[in-house]
């Protein structure tokens, strides 16, 4: 779940470790690897590859082949958004990266389980509650509808499961209470915390020692902790009405606790909101019953209790942005080491999005948030810029760069217009062997596949595919029917597979514009060339791009 800085309140900080979005794409290792006794949370592996995909994996620092626990399938767990404000651009391209890599699997005939959360429970909506005079249900469904509002707008697949943190909060208590019955946490006035020094090789994916870590840390939000890097499994909140009682009666499993009332149908456990929590109208502060008093689960324990709950130990894929590789998902990774319990086989992490060189952030004062984009431009051409750039590069986001994109879209826009028919069997299938049935050329599948397969070379296989738009032009202008609907149906197949739709439309004409077509049309039919041309020029005077095609003369809006 990410964040809109990347750290949360836990007494946890970067420890100024985090990448430059730089690392090789080969296969390098980056930073401190494995030496082959720490544990990585990966255990048992089974020698399955799912299809031929080579992917980057943070933990090891090397590109290898994606191995699965089950053959022909992948279980995806993504970190999905905290719903306390609008989605920035980050948070569109790590959900645009991991689209991708969930459509190219299933392009390869790979069945995948995707697992996106979503945390509604979290300090940045309770200060944005206490700061409006709201209740944080409502903050969180406000901002959740707006996430998904912006993933629709992008044309992001909706996950097979999206579990909310506040539905799962009483699996996190029996977990953290594991955790503390091994005494690997322990209890203080504040909360309960995870004993890092317990937890063979952690750092692994801070690609740091834990040495180097702590001394490289800056913050201890509790003095009650034992090293700056514990982290909290477990915030206790004072809560009006929640005496001595209180973890009597969670024990009891109690609804709520007194002076509290239920948040409703779909929370897992009692979910109250103390009257005197907060000060502000209307504003609480979200808690549960637990046996170390009322409180709510600790951001990095979320993660690990629903990808475990949902995917079972050992699952395949973690992925996030790479402001989340540490600390949070080395510390979802050393809770579940902790326990002796497989975690995720394989981590993936995209890189940052940049303007003028710096990662965007609001801490930094360049915050764009994602609604204005799309607001502004066509979803498709964010896909298509981050399609153009190495997952785990940084982007520039700008005016100019999205411009760029789309210009490049309305490229692939006038295959669709030109050759309808040819653009509808490619975008009908879905799978690569489909593709071939439908006619699309082997060798530019094959072609785009390596590229794929190859760490995700989105750039590589978006190259292939502008070369099939060549061809298709090329072929069309020539009368050559069959080679440009062979080029066609595969340019819709492979942009499919990345999730890029190819649309016909070319926007209103008004009825005087509309006539100019047909009067160019018309002329063309009788081969008055002269006229058709000069119609030609006149609609690209008023701002018309005009292209040619079987079914006659198309134009769309420059």
């Amino acid at each position: 779940m990410t964040s809109a800085t990347g750290t949360e309140p836990d007494g946890t900080e970067p420890t100024g470790t985090e990448p430059t979005g730089t690392e090789p794409t080969g296969t390098e290792p980056t930073g401190t690897e494995p030496t082959g006794t720490e544990p990585t949370g990966t255990e048992p592996a089974a020698a399955v590859p799912a299809c031929g995909l080579r992917l980057f994996d943070t933990a090891t620092g090397t590109v290898h082949p994606l191995v699965v626990r089950d053959p022909g399938r992948v279980g995806m767990y993504v970190c999905g958004p905290t719903v306390y404000d609008v989605p920035h651009l980050g948070h569109g391209r790590f959900s645009l990266v991991f689209d991708v890599l969930r459509r190219y699997l299933q392009f390869c005939g790979v069945q995948v389980r995707y697992v996106s959360n979503i945390t509604d429970v979290d300090d940045k909506i309770l200060e944005r509650a206490e700061r409006e005079g709201r209740r944080p249900t409502e903050v969180a469904a406000e901002f959740e509808a707006v996430w998904w509002d912006a993933m629709d707008a992008l044309g992001v697949a909706r996950p097979d499961e999206t579990p909310h943190a506040t539905a799962w909060v009483e699996q996190m208590v029996a977990f953290i209470g594991e955790l503390a019955g091994r005494g690997l946490a322990y209890e203080t006035d504040d909360g309960v915390y995870l004993d890092v020094e317990r937890v063979p090789g952690y750092g692994l994916l801070a690609l740091q020692p834990l040495d180097s870590l702590r001394a490289g840390a800056r913050v201890e939000a509790s003095e009650a902790k034992r090293s700056p890097l514990d982290f909290a499994l477990w915030k206790k909140v004072g809560v009006a009405g929640a005496g001595p009682g209180a973890a009597a009666a969670a024990a009891a499993g109690a609804a709520a606790l007194p002076g509290t009332r239920g948040t409703g149908a779909g929370a897992a456990g009692a979910v109250g909101e103390g009257a005197a929590a907060r000060t502000g109208p209307g504003a609480g502060e979200l808690w549960w019953p637990s046996p170390w008093g009322p409180g709510r689960p600790g951001w990095h324990t979320e993660c690990v209790v629903m990808s475990l709950g949902l995917l079972g130990d050992g699952f395949d894929l973690h992925g996030g942005g790479q402001d989340l590789r540490f600390p949070h998902h080395e510390n979802e990774r050393a809770q579940a080491v902790a326990l002796g319990r497989p975690f995720a086989r394989h981590w993936a992490h995209n890189g940052f999005v940049e303007v003028e060189g710096e990662k965007m952030s609001k801490s930094l004062g360049n915050f764009t948030s994602l609604t204005d984009l799309l607001a502004r431009a066509d979803g498709r051409a964010y896909r298509l810029l981050v399609l153009r750039s190495h997952y785990r590069k940084p982007i520039e986001v700008n005016l100019a760069t999205v411009a760029d994109a789309e210009e490049a879209l309305a490229r692939l826009d006038g295959i669709a217009r030109r050759l309808p028919d040819a653009v509808a069997a490619g975008a009908a299938a879905t799978t690569a062997d489909r593709a071939l049935a439908a006619g699309a050329d082997a060798d530019a599948v094959a072609a785009f596949r390596a590229a794929m397969d190859d760490d995700l070379d989105t750039g590589g296989a978006l190259a292939g595919i502008f070369e099939l738009v060549r061809r298709a032009n090329a072929a069309a202008d020539a009368g050559q029917q069959a080679g440009a609907g062979q080029a066609a149906v595969t340019v819709a197949a492979l942009a499919g597979a990345l999730g890029l739709e190819l649309r016909a439309a070319a926007g209103e004409a008004d009825a005087e514009t509309e006539a100019l077509v047909a009067e160019r049309d018309a002329a063309r039919a009788a081969k008055d060339w002269v006229r058709a041309d000069a119609v030609r020029e006149e609609l690209t005077a008023r701002g018309w791009i005009v292209e040619d095609g079987p079914s006659g003369t198309a134009i769309r809006r420059r």
